[in-house]
C-alpha cells in the first residue's frame, strides 16, 4: 500500500527523485555512495571511474570525501576522473579555472594519482580543440566508461554545458554559454563581461553513457529548473530533460531544490492532505488564481474541479472556508506595524504594548533596509517609534574602482581648497591607480581602496536613514568581521560576528526586529546575516526576558518576495509612501543604474522594489481585498 501511495505522489515524475531536508544530509549521502562504489572497486581489484562536476553543488560531496580519506582511510589510488568540462579560454592556474577548483576542493587533499586526473583543457588552441574533444571520449572508453557520472544544473537546464539547443547524442566539444549562465558566473569573475563566451564541455550523449548518474540540486533557486525538468516534456530547450530517456538516473533533492515539484507544492493534485491552516491557506489562494475568482466568489464545484473535494468534505462548505481565507489575509493588512496603540489587537499582525516600541532593521548591505522595507521604516518613524537600524557588512565589494578615483580626486581638491597638505593623500591615490591599471578580475583590492568603497557606503547608508528620518545616534554599523575578506568569498561566520550582534542587542533591547529572509541572495551574505541575528537571539533568549517577548520579522524584496500564502504582515503604501521609498533608495548613488553586482535581474533595485511591491498590492486585490498602490510584505521567525 505504502508503494502504491508513493507512486501516486510521484505520478507527475518522469524520473527519480530521491529528497532530503538539507544539502549536508544530501550531500554525505551522495558522497557515502561514491566511497561505496570506490571500495568496491579496490576489492575486486578494479580501477573505479567516476565524472566530476564542478560549482558551489558538489562542494559539501567533495568535503565529506576528504574527511573520509582522512578520517577512515578511504584511498583514490585506485580512481579514474574526467571532469565534465572548462571554460575556454581559460589558464588552469586562474583562480577561476576548474583545475584549480578541483585541486582545493578535493585532488589535493586526497591520494589520488596525477596521471588518473582528466580536465577539459582550456588553453588549446582553436584547431587542435577537436583531436582533444575526440581523444577525450577515447580516455573514457578506454577505461572502461564511467561508472558514475555526477551533475550539476544549471538555470538554463544545462548540465555540463550542455545549454539549450545541445542534441540528445552530442559528445565532447566545444560550446557557446548562454547569457544566464555567464550572467550567474559573473561573481566569480568580477562582472559578466569577465565570464568566456566559450567552454569544453563533455555532450549529452558522453553523460549518458555512464552507469549510474547523479543530478544534484540544492536552494530554491534551482526548484523552477528542477520542475521543468522532472515533470516537463523531453526538450532541447531543456537539456536536462534528455535524463528522463536514462534508466540509470537519479535525482538528489534538498527541500528547497524540490519546493515546485507537484507533490510538494500543491501535494491535493496527487494525494489526501492533513488539511491544517496553513495548508488550507496555500491551497485556497492558489484555487482562486487557478480560476481567476475573488476567494469570497469560490464555490463548491471549484474545489471538487480542481483536486480539492476533499477539503470541501472535512472542512466544507466552500463558503466557510472562503471566509475563513479570506479573514487571515484581511488581518494581515495594518497601517501599523509597530502596533496600534489603544487597539484590540487580537487580529492584528503586530502587538498594541508597548504603544512605543523599539524598532531594530538590520540590514545585511548598506541599502536592504530601503530597498526592502522602506516604506514601513519610515512608517515606523513617522509613527513615533524609537528606530534604529544596523548595517551588518560594509559592502565594500559592490562599489564600481572608478568611483573611487572619483572620491579621492575630491578629497584632494578639496583639501587644496583649505589650505591642507595633500601629499600623502596624492601618494596614494597614485598607488591606487597604479593598481587598478593593472587589476584583474577579482583581485583583492588594496586595503585603502577597500576602505574608500566602506566609506562610500556608509555615507549613502548615513543618507538613506537620514532621508527616513532617522537621527544619526540611531545608525549602527557593525562591519561584521566575516564579510571583511575583500573578496567574494567570505571567511566563515565566527564568535566575534555573534558577539557583536549580541553586544547591540542587549544594548538596545528591541521590542521588535527586522531582518532579512531573502534568503535568495545570490552573494550568500542574507542568509549569513540572518543566521547571525537568529544566533545572537536565540543566546539571549536563554537568559533574558526582553529577548523572549522580541519578535522577529523577515523581510525581503531585494533579490525576491515571499508569496501571498506566506505573508503574515502586508503594510500598505500610499502613492506619496512609494516616492518617498524610492528617494531613500536614490541616496545609495553608486548602486544606481548599473550596480556591479545586479544579479539576474536586469532592473535597478528601486524599480525591482517597485514593482514588486506593486505586485503584491495587485495580489491581494484580485483575491478581493482593497486595491493599494504598493504592499510591503513580512513574516514571522517562530522561535
Amino acid at each position: 500500500m505504502a508503494r502504491l501511495n508513493l507512486l501516486e505522489e510521484t505520478r507527475f515524475e518522469k524520473l527519480p527523485v530521491t529528497v532530503y531536508e538539507n544539502e549536508t544530509i544530501a550531500s554525505e549521502k551522495v558522497a557515502r555512495h561514491i566511497a561505496d562504489i570506490i571500495k568496491k572497486k579496490q576489492a575486486d581489484n578494479e580501477m573505479a571511474v567516476l565524472g566530476l562536476a564542478t560549482g558551489a553543488t558538489p562542494v559539501e560531496v567533495y568535503a565529506n570525501l576528504v574527511r573520509m580519506h582522512r578520517e577512515e582511510g578511504l584511498s583514490f589510488k585506485n580512481v579514474i576522473t574526467f571532469n565534465l568540462d572548462e571554460y575556454y579560454p581559460m589558464q588552469p592556474d586562474a583562480k577561476q579555472s576548474y583545475v584549480t577548483f578541483m585541486d582545493e576542493n578535493l585532488f589535493d587533499h586526497i591520494d589520488i594519482k596525477k596521471e588518473n586526473i582528466h580536465i577539459p583543457d582550456g588553453t588549446l588552441e582553436k584547431e587542435d580543440i577537436a583531436d582533444f574533444c575526440l581523444n577525450y571520449e577515447n580516455k573514457i572508453t578506454t577505461v572502461g566508461g564511467l561508472d558514475l557520472q555526477i551533475l550539476g544544473i544549471g538555470r538554463t537546464g544545462h548540465i555540463g554545458f550542455n545549454e539549450p539547443g545541445s542534441a540528445p547524442n552530442s559528445g565532447t566539444r566545444l560550446v557557446t554559454l548562454d547569457d544566464l549562465t555567464r550572467r550567474d558566473a559573473a561573481r566569480d569573475f568580477g562582472g559578466k563581461e569577465n565570464v568566456p563566451t566559450k567552454a569544453i564541455t563533455m555532450g549529452v550523449g558522453t553523460i549518458f553513457k555512464a552507469r549510474e548518474i547523479i543530478l544534484m540540486a540544492w536552494s530554491k533557486k534551482k526548484a523552477p529548473i528542477i520542475k521543468k525538468t522532472v515533470e516537463g516534456e523531453t526538450s532541447g530547450k531543456v537539456p536536462a530533460t534528455y535524463l528522463q530517456l536514462s534508466e540509470n538516473v537519479n535525482f538528489v533533492l534538498d527541500k528547497a531544490a524540490a519546493s515546485e515539484l507537484t507533490r510538494f507544492n500543491t501535494p491535493w493534485l496527487v494525494k489526501d492532505c492533513i488539511w491544517d491552516k496553513k495548508l488550507i491557506k496555500k491551497a485556497v489562494i492558489w484555487l482562486s488564481s487557478e480560476v481567476s475568482k475573488p476567494i469570497l466568489k469560490l464555490t463548491d464545484e471549484d474545489y471538487n474541479n480542481h483536486g480539492m473535494a476533499q477539503l470541501v468534505t472535512e472542512k466544507g462548505p466552500a463558503y466557510d472556508i472562503n471566509i475563513n481565507v479570506f479573514n487571515q489575509l484581511q488581518h494581515s493588512i495594518t497601517g501599523w506595524p509597530g502596533g496600534k496603540p489603544n487597539a484590540d489587537d487580537s487580529q492584528r499582525p503586530e502587538r498594541a504594548e508597548p504603544a512605543h516600541k523599539c524598532s531594530l532593521v538590520f540590514s545585511p548591505h548598506p541599502d536592504d533596509d530601503v530597498i526592502s522595507m522602506g516604506g514601513t521604516f519610515i512608517r515606523l518613524v513617522d509613527q513615533g517609534h524609537d528606530v534604529h537600524v544596523a548595517y551588518q557588512t560594509s559592502g565594500n565589494t559592490a562599489v564600481w574602482d572608478t568611483d573611487v578615483l572619483r572620491y579621492v580626486e575630491f578629497a584632494i581638491d578639496f583639501n587644496k581648497s583649505i589650505n591642507q597638505d595633500t601629499t600623502k593623500l596624492q601618494q596614494t591615490y597614485d598607488e591606487m591607480r597604479t593598481f587598478l591599471k593593472g587589476k584583474q578580475p577579482n583581485d583583492v583590492d588594496l586595503e585603502e581602496i577597500r576602505n574608500v568603497k566602506a566609506f562610500i557606503r556608509k555615507s549613502e547608508a548615513y543618507a538613506g536613514a537620514r532621508y527616513a528620518g532617522l537621527e544619526d545616534k540611531n545608525i549602527h554599523f557593525m562591519a561584521l568581521p566575516f564579510y571583511e575578506t575583500g573578496k567574494t568569498v567570505k571567511n566563515p561566520v565566527t564568535d566575534i560576528d555573534v558577539k557583536i550582534t549580541k553586544d547591540l542587542l542587549q544594548k538596545l533591547k528591541p521590542h521588535q526586529i527586522f531582518a532579512a529572509g531573502d534568503f535568495d541572495d545570490p552573494h550568500g551574505t542574507h542568509i549569513v546575516c540572518f543566521r547571525i541575528v537568529l544566533e545572537a537571539m536565540t543566546q539571549l533568549r536563554e537568559t533574558e526576558e526582553w529577548a523572549r517577548n522580541c519578535w522577529l520579522w523577515m523581510y525581503r524584496g531585494a533579490w525576491n518576495e515571499f508569496e501571498t500564502h506566506e505573508i503574515e504582515m502586508a503594510v500598505p503604501l500610499s502613492p506619496n509612501e512609494v516616492h518617498k521609498k524610492r528617494n531613500a533608495i536614490f541616496q545609495h548613488q553608486s548602486q544606481k543604474d548599473r550596480p556591479v553586482f545586479p544579479g539576474d535581474d536586469e532592473r535597478e533595485f528601486w524599480v525591482r522594489a517597485e514593482e514588486r511591491n506593486r505586485e503584491t498590492a495587485i495580489n491581494y486585490h484580485e483575491l478581493g481585498l482593497a486595491n493599494y498602490e504598493a504592499m510591503e510584505a513580512f513574516v514571522r521567525w517562530k522561535f
